[in-house]
């Protein structure tokens, strides 16, 4: 198993790294659109969609995507953009957890799988122009992220005790989010110490709001990727399912690796523009 996740993820690096780093923006963009069209299968299968239904709208958001990357939308995105995705992931997030495992199914099906397409397409969005916006941006984005993930970890393992959302995701703590948080305010201090043309993401909160709303910033960043984590495991789990496919092997699926970035880049691109 080790072995095989070792495979993928190399294999994954060797993709996401040149596109990353191409001069032209659009390459991240198309390699990240065919992810998402992924993810979007992925996501229509977890609520019940037929294999074939679930391939057609897979393809049908990968199509929406590359309709946006057409119409210049991921150099800038319709102006509502961020707010929508923004008030969707935390009053839809934090509705969606409140109701729990049991909850998530008396929804439609209809309402649910467009709402993960919405979500997976405001998501690529967000990515491709996180991307356009610089690699110090966008890096800085991810860093949060992976920090956040990280730090809780170790910080749960060390001194978890109190579960936050044991009918959702047994293993998370308060204790872990904390560490999280801690870990990624450390992360900013010395990204904004290294940042010498402020173009990172704590570099444009600090600029246009000084460190107290950066701190708020950094709270509502670190929080969100929480919800998208729990968010996914609570679709898993309504679903009966471990991982949300077996595209990575050793990894699971594409939601599995993206579902803490979905909330945190629009909202990240929301605060930004502020």
């Amino acid at each position: 198993m080790l072995k095989q996740r070792v495979i993928t993820a190399l294999v994954l690096l060797g993709l996401l790294i040149p596109a990353l780093l191409a001069p032209d923006a659009r390459w991240f963009a198309l390699l990240t659109l065919a992810f998402i069209g992924a993810a979007g299968w992925e996501w229509m299968r977890l609520n019940g969609a037929a294999s074939g239904v679930a391939i057609a709208l897979g393809v049908a958001l990968a199509a929406a995507c590359a309709g946006a990357l057409a119409a210049g939308w991921t150099q800038r995105p319709p102006t509502p953009a961020w707010g929508l995705a923004a008030v969707a992931w935390v009053l839809g997030g934090v509705l969606a957890l409140r109701a729990g495992v049991a909850g998530w199914p008396r929804l439609p099906n209809g309402l649910r799988m467009a709402l993960g397409l919405l979500l997976l397409w405001l998501g690529w969005l967000a990515l491709a122009q996180a991307r356009a916006l610089g690699l110090n941006f966008i890096l800085s984005v991810f860093c949060l992220v992976w920090m956040a993930d990280i730090a809780a970890y170790f910080g749960g393992r060390r001194f978890g005790r109190r579960k936050l959302a044991p009918a959702i995701s047994p293993g998370k703590s308060w204790e872990g989010a904390v560490s999280g948080l801690l870990g990624v305010l450390v992360l900013a201090l010395l990204w904004l110490t290294l940042d010498g043309d402020g173009s990172s993401l704590y570099g444009r909160l600090m600029a246009a709001h000084g460190p107290a709303l950066l701190v708020v910033g950094v709270l509502l960043l670190v929080g969100m990727s929480v919800v998208g984590d729990l968010f996914e495991s609570l679709v898993k789990r309504a679903a009966g399912a471990k991982d949300s496919s077996t595209l990575l092997p050793g990894h699971g699926g594409v939601l599995d690796r993206i579902d803490a970035l979905l909330p945190v880049f629009p909202i990240a691109l929301a605060l930004a523009a502020l």
